[in-house]
C-alpha cells in the first residue's frame, strides 16, 4: 500500500521518538470508503525527565486534522502505558502492533510484534464479545441503519473466532471471509468501499443480520470455551525487559 505523504509528515512531526506507527481502522479492516479517514496508531517514548516524577504527562498524544483534503486521526501512547495495555485482555492494541500497514518501524517494533503474539489468551474473547455488542447497539439505534457499524460487528466477531481457533490475530474482514465464507460479507464490503462512509441498509435486512449476530456471538463464546490458548499471558518479563532497554536507549 502506498501511503499518502500526509501520514509520513505526521510521523516526522511527532513531538517524541516513535517505536512504530501503523494504520488501523477501516483501512486495516479491509473496507475503507472513498472518504474514510486514516487512523494512525503507534507508540512513542517519553524522555526520562517526563517519567521519573510524581506526575507523568503526555502518556497519550492525540491529534485530528484535515490536511490537503485528507482526514487524519493520530493516537500514540508512551511505551509504559502501551505495554501495560498489552498485558490486559485488549485485542485492539495487539491489532495495532501487528498491523501489516506499517508507516514507520524500528527494531524495537519487530521485537514487540514477536512479544505481542505471546500476549494472547483465551480471555481476549471478552474484548471481542464486548466490542461487537457495542457496535450492534450502535447499528440498532440508527435509522436508517448504516453499513459501517454492521461491518464492524462482523469484523470483530470473526477476528475473535479466528483468534480463539487459530491463535492468530487477523483484523482484515476480507481475509477472514476467505476462511469463513459468509456469503453476504462481500456485498456489504462492496457497498461500503464503493460508496460513501455513511451508506445505509434496507430495513428488510435487519432480522437476518440480527440472527447472524446472535449465531456468531454464540460461536465465539463456544470457541473461547474450547480454545487451547492459555488463560494468562507470560509476556510480562519480556515487556519489562524491552521497556528498560528502550528507556536506557533514550538517555
Amino acid at each position: 500500500m502506498i501511503f499518502p505523504p500526509q501520514l509520513l509528515q505526521q510521523v516526522q512531526q511527532h513531538p517524541y521518538p516513535l517505536i512504530y506507527a501503523t494504520i488501523s481502522g477501516a483501512h486495516l479492516y479491509g473496507f475503507p470508503s472513498p472518504d474514510s479517514d486514516f487512523d494512525l496508531r503507534g507508540v512513542h517514548v517519553l524522555p526520562l525527565d517526563e517519567v521519573i516524577g510524581l506526575q507523568v504527562s503526555h502518556e497519550t498524544v492525540e491529534k485530528s486534522k484535515i490536511e490537503d483534503g485528507l482526514e487524519l486521526d493520530l493516537v500514540t501512547h508512551d511505551a509504559h502505558k502501551f505495554f501495560t495495555l498489552m498485558l490486559k485482555k485488549n485485542g485492539y492494541v495487539l491489532e495495532q502492533v501487528l498491523s501489516p500497514l506499517v508507516v514507520y518501524t524500528t527494531p524495537e517494533h519487530e521485537e514487540l510484534r514477536a512479544i505481542a503474539a505471546r500476549c494472547v489468551t483465551k480471555f481476549h474473547a471478552h474484548h471481542y464479545l464486548g466490542f461487537s455488542a457495542t457496535q450492534w447497539k450502535l447499528f440498532q439505534k440508527e435509522s436508517p441503519p448504516r453499513v459501517k457499524p454492521l461491518l464492524y460487528v462482523y469484523r470483530v466477531l470473526l477476528t475473535g473466532i479466528h483468534l480463539m481457533k487459530a491463535g492468530v490475530i487477523e483484523a482484515n474482514l476480507v481475509t477472514l471471509n476467505e476462511i469463513y465464507r459468509l456469503p453476504y460479507i462481500a456485498d456489504l464490503v462492496a457497498r461500503k468501499t464503493t460508496g460513501a462512509e455513511k451508506g445505509t441498509l434496507d430495513a428488510a435486512d435487519l432480522s437476518f443480520h440480527e440472527s447472524e449476530y446472535q449465531r456468531l456471538t454464540a460461536e465465539l463464546e463456544q470457541a473461547m470455551n474450547e480454545s487451547s490458548l492459555p488463560e494468562h499471558t507470560q509476556a510480562g518479563p519480556e515487556l519489562n525487559d524491552l521497556l528498560i532497554r528502550i528507556r536506557r536507549k533514550s538517555l
